[in-house]
């Protein structure tokens, strides 16, 4: 049927009848290169139409979203988009264009008569949507809005930008999933990983083994808070059948977004045992976990029938899920089992699988899970992904690895020749808190991950030899879900954390900017608003930088905002207001503080910064650990220790050095004989992350650094509540004594308590400011 245009007359009397909003393109992601032009800009009504070419059915489908998020910002109804030789004068046009170099990439070209975004490929053209989309105004209803001329370049730094949700341990609707996938397209995302196995539950339907959902699916109860023993009694799960998850993958696909299921193994799979207990070492009988944590019981590899499972349940997971990878975990599979198991032990001197110097046999059994399914799926035309964990072992050859604890993992599969998704999860765990005020944020795992921490990620490390940066293909932010359990929680922990991923994974470095991207985000929140989504606001709070000034015995605090708006501060504890000190450079500190600051915009207060400033006789000495912290915690070494600056409620922010096996000893110069009586330290307290406190201090004296005389010792009860968090204060007061240098031992906790899913093993020890008084 032939369509009809409105005359141009009465469309540009109704266009100037209406008020007048401008466009930005200071969008997130950034795009690589924008330049305006000083034309007359293009005006943009609710009567604009969508144009694409005949016969194209994915960029009439992009059309279609154009003229929806049209609608979205200015009101009305979409408008039906038209195929190219219908169009009108003034239109958006979407066309392919061949030359464009990046298969991704795009050209947004505005003139004043003409929006045209062209792709090399309808993904392209579906990326210049997004960024057309996020330079409007969130709420122009009753207006036209008017564009600037320009002529927008741009393409993705990485091939693979992704998210993942966890389903299994909280599920969430099908409409939900569907909602996460559309964030992902408004960050510019291509990948939603999706967890679908764990130990807590099973997610997928799966017809030839239907108890993996008839049982699996279902846990009888979930504990509440952080595995503290106490339970909801309340049955909880759900699944997917195949038809939602296929449902899923076809919305996905029309936003240009890739689905890759998760199937775990060979551990975390207690969900699949309680429903198959023939697939476990001990037979069973075994229960969908209710609590959080890694256990002792995974696959019976020394069972053939496990392989065939897997087998079959890989059958069907590709037949719903066309991604090129499948993802099969491979992380936290303890091989206590193994090693008692017959038929494991049985297994491994039947194949040969033989211990060396880096890896037990036991390492190898699970090198051999992964590898048999590597080629199993290799036969069907994919290739597998898994966590860095794999490389434990005898890694499969073509296999993808997503490293999560930390880059390192992801370094050396790398220089091994594989390709790496890099999700460290001190950067990209969005599970973790946003703010260091846990009392007034929504619950979280522990750790510490702000949005400018997220922002800072460089996914390529410079370690990396140039001839294997090649294999870093993007970043990936995660969301295990614990305790995670609604729609509205999800919003608020990846809100807006995923616009800082989404930069990583876009812009080039050499563009990217924190402060610039904190402003943008700030309209881009906008649009969250007017979606009604759940976001964080802590980007409206004052960022305190507190950083150690040896030249000067000081501490130097820098204090901003993202729209510099005046910032007050005390440091005696007292209430900041209008009355206070006004920041206006940054401040030296030399004499212990209690700092706190606060921004304030129309006589409204943010919420409170606040840190404590210790100085003593020990601050800015040389100081040398005679105990090693951990290699993963050693953050900037020894002098985090007597720098001045307490650490806050994180054991990832780097104020902290953690130490495991050894009880930490260090040794402090004064520089030249100095009186003391006291000695103090902080110990950081998070049970559910295997952290305990001191159980003892011993000091001894020297002043030649060889012979040291012990002046004082005692002991601390060992903590007996396994789930206990907070901040400890240790002290000991002795005799007045003089010396140069001082020996400090703390004795750290030797086991985890009873009542600890890992009673028994030795904790870590996480330290901060030594006091020497």
């Amino acid at each position: 049927m032939k369509k009809l245009f409105p005359p141009l007359a009465a469309l540009l009397l109704l266009s100037c009848s209406n008020p007048e909003k401008h466009a930005s393109y200071d969008v997130v992601p950034l795009p690589n290169d924008v330049q305006l032009t000083s034309e007359a800009p293009f005006r943009l009504t609710t009567h604009t139409v969508v144009a694409y070419p005949e016969g194209n059915e994915v960029l009439e489908k992009d059309a279609a979203f154009l003229s929806e998020y049209i609608a979205q910002s200015m009101g009305g109804s979409a408008t039906q988009p038209y195929t190219d030789p219908q169009k009108p004068e003034k239109a958006i046009v979407l066309a392919i264009n061949p030359t464009i170099a990046h298969a991704e990439g795009y050209v947004l070209t505005v003139t004043p008569n003409r929006i045209t975004i062209e792709g090399q490929t309808p993904a392209g053209v579906f990326y210049g949507i997004q960024t057309l989309r996020k330079s409007l105004p969130a709420v122009a209803q009753g207006a036209d809005v008017l564009m600037p001329t320009a002529i927008i370049r741009d393409e993705p730094r990485f091939a693979y930008r992704g998210m993942m949700l966890d389903v299994c341990r909280h599920i969430f609707p099908l409409s939900f999933v569907k909602q996460y996938i559309d964030l992902l397209a408004l960050h510019n995302m291509n990948t939603f990983h999706w967890h679908l196995s764990d130990d807590q539950g099973w997610r997928i339907e799966i017809k030839k083994y239907p108890r993996l959902t008839e049982v699996g699916a279902m846990r009888k109860h979930t504990v509440i808070g952080k595995n503290t023993g106490v339970y909801d009694n309340t049955p909880y799960g759900g699944f997917f059948t195949q038809e939602e998850a296929k449902e899923i993958v076809r919305y996905a696909a029309e936003r240009h977004i890739t689905v890759i299921p998760e199937i775990d193994m060979p551990g975390h799979m207690l969900a699949a045992m309680t429903a198959y207990p023939e697939l476990g070492c001990t037979g069973g009988p075994y229960e969908v976990a209710g609590t959080w944590g890694i256990f002792d019981d995974v696959l019976c590899l020394g069972n053939p029938k496990t392989i065939e499972f897997l087998e079959g349940v890989m059958d069907e997971i590709t037949e719903i899920f066309p991604s090129k990878l499948i993802h099969i975990g491979g992380d936290e599979a303890p091989r206590t089992r193994w090693k008692t198991c017959p038929k494991c032990q049985a297994f491994i001197k039947s194949h040969g699988l033989k211990a060396d110097k880096h890896h037990t046999a036991e390492d190898r059994l699970q090198s051999y899970c992964m590898t048999t399914i590597e080629n199993y799926l290799t036969t069907k035309g994919r290739r597998i992904i898994g966590w860095d964990e794999i490389l434990e072992g005898d890694v499969a050859p073509d296999a993808t690895v997503m490293s999560w604890r930390g880059m390192d993992g992801g370094i050396e599969a790398a220089n091994l020749g594989h390709d790496v998704i890099m999700a460290p999860n001190t950067y990209c765990y969005f599970d973790y808190y946003q703010s260091l005020d846990v009392k007034n944020e929504p619950f979280g795992i522990g750790g510490y991950v702000p949005l400018e921490k997220v922002y800072s990620l460089e996914p390529v490390p410079a370690s990396l030899p140039a001839d294997k940066k090649k294999h870093i293909l993007g970043a990936q932010a995660n969301l295990w879900t614990e305790y995670i359990a609604t729609p509205e929680h999800v919003e608020y922990m990846v809100l807006p954390r995923m616009a800082a991923l989404s930069e990583v994974q876009w812009t080039q470095p050499e563009k990217k900017e924190y402060r610039s991207f904190a402003k943008r985000t700030m309209r881009l929140m906008e649009l969250y608003q007017r979606d009604s989504l759940n976001y964080a606001k802590l980007i409206y709070n004052t960022l305190v930088e507190v950083k150690p000034d040896p030249v000067h015995k000081s501490v130097r605090v820098t204090m901003s905002n993202v729209d510099d708006a005046p910032i007050y501060y005390t440091l005696d504890g007292s209430e900041p207001t209008q009355s206070s000190a006004h920041y206006t450079e940054p401040i030296l500190v030399n004499t212990n503080a209690d700092l706190r600051v606060v921004t304030i915009r129309k006589n409204e207060k943010s919420k409170e910064a606040t840190r404590h400033l210790l100085f003593n006789k020990a601050t800015y000495h040389p100081i040398q650990l005679l105990t090693p912290p951990s290699q993963r915690y050693t953050f900037k070494g020894a002098p985090t220790l007597v720098d001045g600056i307490t650490g806050e409620q994180s054991y990832t922010t780097g104020e902290w050095l953690g130490f495991i096996n050894d009880d930490p000893v260090m040794v402090i110069d004064l520089g030249e004989p100095t009186e003391f009586c006291r000695v103090s330290t902080h110990a950081l307290i998070d049970g559910s992350n295997w952290i305990m406190g001191c159980t003892g201090l011993t000091v001894a004296i020297s002043n030649d650094n060889q012979t040291f005389t012990q002046v004082a010792d005692k002991a601390f009860p060992a903590e007996t509540e396994p789930r206990k968090t907070g901040i400890e204060h240790y002290d000991i007061d002795f005799d007045p004594a003089t010396a140069r240098y001082i020996k400090i031992t703390v004795k750290a906790t030797p086991a985890l308590p009873k009542g600890h899913p890992s009673a028994g093993s030795r904790p870590f020890i996480f330290l901060d400011e030594v006091a020497v008084e």
